[in-house]
């Protein structure tokens, strides 16, 4: 992959087999990456992105001003979110087999003794993604007919550039696993964002023309999920 020096601004670039050229910035840090058609020398693209530097800084500005989550050490009365909502942590430790529930305002961990921060981590991770796994479906069903589109698997990931991803020729979409704490509304916002993916796959007019007719409200869900705290670590969209 070629890059492009503005002073304090790298630009990824990469050239491919594409009508036009697409310009991103992507979080958490605001890392810059342009993809650009085949017909286009590396000086043109550099024109381009000089064109749009006030918009890549701004940009940047903007997700390197979002909130960060703190790091969890997972322990009681520790902060945890899912589906949007506010959970108290209790942490409770158990020779059974380590589970997670709800109880009320409360995320009940239960774990075997000496377990370390990581190992709880993963725990609630796999639980977020049994979640996730469940309610995806829900989404893709809800949507397959309205859009006259099948998806013929999903998946749930870590991502750390992106909400989702899609693959028009599997016919694939996945999900963000960080998608779990956000609100419920905002998880099938990215559903059919990757679903239409499966209709257009660039972010252009005809795009935008589907998310209007399906999901007219898709802007201010955007705009909610971009606002929310991020995780301290990378994630993504």
């Amino acid at each position: 992959m070629q890059q492009i020096d503005l002073g304090n601004i790298i630009i990824d670039v990469e050239i491919k087999d594409i009508k036009n050229i697409h310009l991103s910035v992507y979080p958490p840090a605001g890392r810059v990456r342009i993809a650009a058609p085949l017909r286009m020398d590396l000086e043109t693209i550099r024109m381009y992105a000089i064109s749009k530097l006030s918009w890549i800084k701004k940009q940047q500005a903007k997700l390197r001003g979002q909130k960060r989550e703190a790091p969890r050490e997972y322990l009681t009365r520790e902060s945890h979110y899912f589906l949007g909502k506010r959970y108290l942590l209790k942490v409770v430790e158990t020779e059974s087999k380590p589970s997670i529930s709800i109880k009320h305002q409360t995320l009940l961990m239960q774990v075997r003794p000496a377990m370390d921060t990581k190992q709880k981590e993963m725990i609630l991770h796999e639980w977020y993604r049994d979640q996730l796994k469940a309610l995806v479906p829900k989404f893709i069903a809800k949507w397959e007919g309205k859009m006259g589109v099948q998806v013929a698997e999903f998946g749930i990931k870590k991502m750390k550039t992106k909400w989702g991803t899609c693959s028009r020729e599997a016919g694939r979409i996945w999900i963000n696993l960080e998608l779990a704490k956000k609100p419920r509304e905002c998880l099938e916002y990215i559903v059919v964002h990757e679903m239409v993916h499966l209709l257009e796959r660039n972010h252009n007019s005809r795009f935008v023309a589907y998310m209007d007719a399906f999901l007219p409200n898709w802007r201010h869900l955007k705009d909610l999920l971009n606002q929310l705290p991020v995780s301290h670590v990378e994630w993504g969209y």
